[in-house]
């Protein structure tokens, strides 16, 4: 029997955390839930996870801070983190973009609205790189 990978998806919107939950629930991923940096990073604390997903805007702490937090620290830098925005067409106005978060070392770069299929496909390609 396979052990269930634990998949962190972090986002703001709920709606989203519910629908993305289902898909990768059905998909045999354990999934645990936050609606913030912060609360990633508490989470991260509580075990880590094999993968993390990761909203790039959110309240106090956006993604891209997540991101490099973790990638600086020695002890989740190796926990792959795929960086996920709703808000493409808006981030060559704003301070991010997908360059910069490529540059935190994240390992894929998704965008929403995205098809549950290409989801659980991109994710599993991550992690059987592991």
């Amino acid at each position: 029997m396979k052990t269930m990978k634990k998949i962190l998806l972090v986002d703001d919107d709920p709606d989203f955390v519910e629908g993305a939950r289902m898909v990768l629930e059905k998909s045999d991923f354990e999934v645990v839930t936050a609606s913030s940096g912060k609360e990633c990073l508490e989470r991260i604390r509580m075990g880590k996870p094999d993968l993390i997903i990761l909203d790039i805007m959110m309240p106090k702490k956006s993604g891209f801070e997540v991101c490099k937090e973790l990638k600086s620290n020695i002890e989740y830098n190796r926990i792959p983190v795929v960086m996920l925005t709703a808000l493409k067409q808006k981030l060559s106005r704003t301070s991010h973009s997908i360059a910069e978060g490529l540059e935190l070392e994240a390992e894929d770069y998704l965008e929403k609205p995205i098809e549950p299929k290409v989801l659980v496909s991109r994710l599993k390609k991550i992690l059987e790189k592991e």
